[in-house]
């Protein structure tokens, strides 16, 4: 299927091309300034203007976000040419590195239900207080107050 833009034949406009691609205007904005994308140039009235590549790389960055992957794999991934067996080579060790840094995640994540769930049956609530609430105040307590990140469930702070 051939992308034609709807607003004009110089291209499409930012609203147009997030409505093409499932991409909000404000990441637009924000892959453009990353470098992953860049406008064909401007309209007229100064709007932006995407072509049809332009949308086809929003669906990718999407597709590729929606797989955790980071904007540096997906700036190595949009580099890459179809038709290159070098590149090909190169988009599986980008693939490896992505499902280690799943696999890392996935045995935190682990690692994390097995706390909470101790966190959980810590407290039946039947108690005159709950023994949930005290441990994650002594947890809070003993974090460090600087940024140090020294458990997995600190990752997202």
């Amino acid at each position: 299927m051939t992308l034609r833009p709807p607003h004009s034949l110089q291209g499409y406009r930012i609203g147009e091309a997030a409505a093409a691609s499932g991409v909000s205007a404000a990441n637009i904005r924000y892959y453009e300034k990353q470098g992953l994308i860049a406008p064909q140039g401007r309209a007229d009235n100064d709007y932006r203007l995407y072509s049809a590549a332009d949308v086809h790389a929003l669906r990718f960055i999407r597709l590729c976000r929606a797989m955790d992957m980071s904007l540096d794999e997906v700036r190595t991934l949009l580099a890459l040419n179809l038709g290159s067996p070098a590149d090909c080579g190169t988009a599986r060790a980008a693939l490896d590195a992505h499902l280690g840094h799943v696999r890392e995640r996935l045995r935190e994540l682990r690692a994390l239900e097995k706390d909470l769930a101790a966190l959980r049956d810590s407290c039946d609530g039947q108690g005159a207080h709950c023994r949930i609430i005290e441990a994650l105040h002594a947890r809070a307590d003993a974090q460090p107050a600087t940024g140090e990140r020294g458990s997995p469930a600190m990752r997202h702070v």
